[in-house]
């Protein structure tokens, strides 16, 4: 396809195809041809599409010029009332087509409020009016203000459109809300004002009708002449080529089977996507830090100070759009989603200041609209993908247009949360559509706004708090903030830890919930801190490939894009580390979030609020690092039973994904090999410098987020990212074997036999502890054991090598004995001195070493 589609390019106006086809005629203005293209219609009503070279909808344009026609004709409507009505003034604008054009014009205006109508329905926000939009492919307009006072108002009332053609449209909305907010004036604002000789008097007729003036600004006016028999002609023309397309594509279907999985058959020819093996395009999220109850556009209203947060929040957030842009990139384009017109649209007109590439912005539409590659025709190529944001009439086709073959070495996708769905990533949806045509696709995400009632207080004198935002370093923990949020309250300044007798003698004698209190972080002495670096030299690869194994499996079984969220802080490496895979492999930058379980009390129900908020909970995957006898697994499958029965969000999956499950509790695992892990050696100094997480009643009320602390002051001793980069670093190697061991792993009976849990209630009875919580099995919790707990004994597998170092070293510090057992299924298991007092002694009859 010629990379132009704007009129001029070719020296041929691009309504000449079907001007020439259908003897539709364009008079009007000089700059009426420059405005505006002709397509036709996949639409029993109307026949022919005004195609705008301007309005960033169908055609990839320069961010400036499209905000920039909105803005004039802003600035003409000022001129229009004068400052003095100008200031009560509230553009309204239309959905889907024209809600970047009207915000455009209010920010010509200035100090306008801004509204548009939406096909979105939003539970919890009451209708203030709606309209029909005759000739639409989809009709029903709602208008869904967060304050119900914002149309209430005398002033004018500024009505937007991309263009003015019988003016129904406009007379359905005015009426309508005449009946309920009468005013005194209304300007009507489109690009181009097209009504017929016969329309042109109708306007004047119904201002009369209901007593108010009427004006109208548009930046070029003329006609369309349609021949008799035009909409049957038209149909006839768009079923002809459609029909050849879908032929074409049988053909190309029949000769492309045996392909790769990736390959796709387009049954339309013409839309850019011919039979093909899609290049598995480079993707990146980029998390915009969108301000925090900022709307993401005027769905629910958008006064001057939301746009000023806007103002002041553009140049940070196109910053980081700026560093996802490949160097040497000379063509991109920054494509919205619907309705989400604006805030794409701010952001692109951003990025075309600071990037060297020449930027160019357009939207996706629900308008069905035949493609044909001729310079003379305005669409000439589409791309066919399922609509992605849950529709409230139902599933469909939605399109990118001009987008294929548009020649950009970039393509930033911006859609908003509730359009970040499974449905988006699926490997037809608009991303994967993307990426076979461009070799870089960013994914923005701004989130969906959705205001509280106003009447919320009167409901509950204890309403939540709204939950803040993830924590995320430097400012808390030592991981790159893009690695991880973290869905906690920051601790930091609280004295909390406590000696590790006194810690024990309170947890077992039931006076405190090992929650209640930290131990005091382990310091690791040199010898042990040359035995985690040598062991992190022999593991590393090993842990790679485990890591390879079971972020393969979550993308394979779990969701194509999954949202990893790890059980703080020991399964926080491993998500950091799948999240790394994943754009190691396939260029996916997954979300990391980390947040608190705690035995016996339950996950943080205000993280998993959170997460449904900002994600599908059918998307979150819970991580961590290993299973022990599944006791973690039993409390998330329990408490996300508990949340879901007491009205949480419906959909969270509570089967966790691991790096290794010895005790067989999981189906999601990279591996079931009880071996030295060691980011189990240490505590924060390999976790971000984050503490264990903290849930005390005096600290953590109904509506926080579980605490923990950051431990800025053992930065000297971090190896938190040294750790990640070590086994990284091993990615390249492991992955032809990661691709055998999936494939075995995904082809086998990985049914949980819970080996490990039947092995410590024997274990326990049989030691006289009577207790499975003070039984401690496999490498990882031994560790634990020796670093937080009062060890008593250590039972280690008979032949147990180098993965037990540590552990022997560990426990000739501490005094603990080491006992040598024959089947035990575990290389380790650590016993935690049962009915610990600090004069107590253990079933040998003697005193347990502290």
């Amino acid at each position: 396809m010629n990379n132009a589609v704007n009129n001029g390019d070719d020296g041929i106006w691009s309504g000449t195809w079907v001007a020439e086809r259908l003897g539709v005629e364009l008079v009007g203005d000089d700059t009426l041809t420059g405005l505006l293209g002709l397509a036709l219609r996949r639409n029993p009503k109307r026949a022919h599409l005004l195609v705008s070279n301007v309005l960033g909808k169908h055609v990839p344009q320069s961010p400036s010029v499209v905000h920039g026609h909105g803005f004039a004709l802003g600035r003409r409507v000022r001129e229009l009332l004068g400052a003095e009505e100008a200031a009560e003034a509230v553009v309204l604008g239309y959905a889907e087509t024209a809600t970047g054009l009207g915000h455009s014009v209010a920010d010509g205006l200035g100090t306008a409020p801004y509204l548009h109508s939406t096909r979105r329905p939003v539970a919890g926000v009451a209708q203030a009016g709606g309209f029909e939009e005759s000739h639409s492919h989809a009709t029903s307009h709602l208008l869904l203000p967060e304050d119900p006072a914002l149309l209430v108002g005398d002033g004018p009332l500024v009505l937007v459109d991309d263009e003015f053609s019988t003016g129904n449209t406009v007379l359905n909305t005015v009426r309508a809300l005449h009946e309920r907010y009468p005013r005194r004036r209304y300007v009507v604002v489109a690009l181009v004002d097209m009504r017929s000789a016969a329309d042109a008097g109708r306007l004047d007729d119904f201002a009369r009708e209901i007593g108010a003036r009427v004006d109208l600004i548009t930046a070029a006016s003329g006609t369309v002449r349609l021949p008799e028999g035009v909409l049957e002609k038209g149909q006839e023309l768009v079923a002809r080529y459609e029909a050849e397309g879908a032929a074409s594509g049988k053909r190309s279907a029949a000769g492309a089977r045996g392909t790769a999985r990736q390959a796709t058959t387009d049954p339309h020819p013409d839309d850019g996507r011919t039979p093909q093996t899609r290049p598995q395009g480079h993707l990146t999220r980029v998390n915009l830090f969108w301000p925090r109850g900022l709307p993401d556009g005027g769905r629910h209203g958008f006064t001057p100070r939301h746009r000023d947060r806007l103002e002041a929040a553009l140049p940070a957030m196109t910053a980081r759009l700026a560093e996802a842009i490949p160097e040497g990139a000379e063509r991109v384009l920054v494509l919205g989603f619907e309705e989400l017109m604006y805030a794409p649209l701010r952001l692109a007109r951003e990025l075309e200041q600071v990037v060297a590439a020449e930027v160019r912005y357009s939207t996706t539409t629900r308008s069905p609209v035949l493609a044909v590659d001729d310079p003379g025709y305005a669409i000439r190529s589409r791309i066919v993908f399922p609509a992605h944001d849950a529709p409230a009439d139902g599933p469909g086709e939605r399109y990118a247009y001009n987008v294929a073959g548009g020649g950009f070495d970039a393509v930033v996708a911006v859609v908003d949360s509730v359009a970040d769905t499974r449905e988006l990533h699926a490997p037809d949806g608009l991303l994967s559509q993307l990426a076979a045509h461009t070799p870089h696709v960013v994914l923005a995400v701004v989130p969906s706004y959705v205001p509280e009632p106003l009447y919320a207080a009167a409901l509950s004198e204890e309403r939540p708090a709204m939950l803040p935002e993830p924590l995320r370093g430097p400012a808390f923990s030592s991981y790159p903030p893009e690695e991880v949020g973290w869905l906690l309250q920051d601790l930091s300044d609280v004295t909390l830890e406590a000696p590790t007798e006194e810690r024990e003698e309170a947890i077992q004698s039931g006076g405190a919930h090992y929650a209640e209190s930290l131990p005091v972080e382990y310091q690791p002495s040199e010898q042990y801190q040359e035995l985690f670096h040598a062991a992190l030299e022999t593991s590393a690869a090993r842990i790679a490939q485990a890591v390879g194994v079971v972020t393969e499996t979550v993308i394979a079984e779990r969701s194509p894009r999954p949202v990893l969220v790890s059980l703080a802080r020991a399964g926080t490496p491993v998500g950091v580390l799948m999240r790394r895979w994943a754009q190691f492999r396939h260029g996916l930058d997954l979300p990391h979030y980390a947040v608190s379980i705690v035995r016996g009390r339950g996950i943080d129900a205000n993280a998993l609020r959170w997460l449904a908020a900002h994600h599908d909970p059918r998307d979150v995957v819970f991580v961590d690092g290993w299973t022990g006898k599944g006791a973690i697994t039993r409390e998330l499958a329990a408490a996300i039973e508990e949340f879901e029965a007491g009205g949480g969000a419906a959909g969270f999956d509570a089967e966790i994904a691991v790096l290794a499950d010895p005790g067989s509790c999981v189906r999601t695992y990279g591996t079931r090999d009880d071996f030295l892990i060691p980011s189990a050696c240490l505590n924060s100094t390999v976790s971000g410098l984050i503490s264990r997480t903290v849930l005390r009643a005096d600290l953590v009320g109904p509506d926080d987020f579980h605490g923990a602390k950051f431990y800025r002051e053992l930065a000297g001793t971090d190896v938190s990212v040294a750790f990640l980069d070590a086994v990284a670093a091993r990615f390249p190697e492991v992955a032809d074997a990661v691709g055998g061991a999936v494939k075995e792993l995904l082809a086998s009976d990985r049914t949980p036999s819970w080996e490990g849990w039947r092995a410590v209630e024997r274990i326990s009875e049989e030691y006289g502890i009577h207790d499975v919580n003070l039984v401690k099995p496999g490498v990882g919790e031994t560790t634990r054991v020796l670093l937080r707990r009062v060890p008593w004994k250590i039972l280690a597998r008979a032949g147990a090598g180098a993965d037990l170092d540590h552990v022997r070293l560990l426990a000739g510090q501490r005094g603990v004995p080491v006992e040598e057992v024959g089947d035990l299924p575990y290389t380790c298991v650590g016993l935690i001195h049962p009915q610990f007092t600090r004069g107590a002694t253990g079933a040998d009859g003697k005193a347990v070493t502290v």
